[in-house]
């Protein structure tokens, strides 16, 4: 019986030192290596045809909720409508 080879392809990553040697230890506590836990992400992507989580900017908002908090504050400067830090609060996170 013929066994079936699958065929390898090298992929490279550029991040920063911190992020890699970081996600190596979060990997070797769940007994995978940083190749491993890549390939698992990435056929996860595969399978769901999406990321498996959403992304968010540094703030902590989706891009596309944040895009909406700046050009909505970019409006209200431009046609004089100043908000309180209560106003905001109730306006885009209640």
């Amino acid at each position: 019986m013929a066994t079936k080879t699958i065929a390898k392809a090298v992929v490279n990553v550029r991040t920063d030192k911190a992020t890699k040697l970081a996600a190596q230890r979060v990997f070797k506590q769940m007994g995978f290596d940083l190749s491993t836990g890549i390939n698992m992400y990435l056929s996860r992507v595969v399978q769901d045809k999406a990321m498996p989580f959403t992304p968010r900017t540094i703030n902590g908002f989706t891009p596309e909720f944040e895009a909406r908090v700046i050009r909505e504050t970019e409006y209200a400067e431009k046609h004089g409508k100043r908000y309180t830090a209560k106003e905001i609060m109730k306006e885009f996170f209640q």
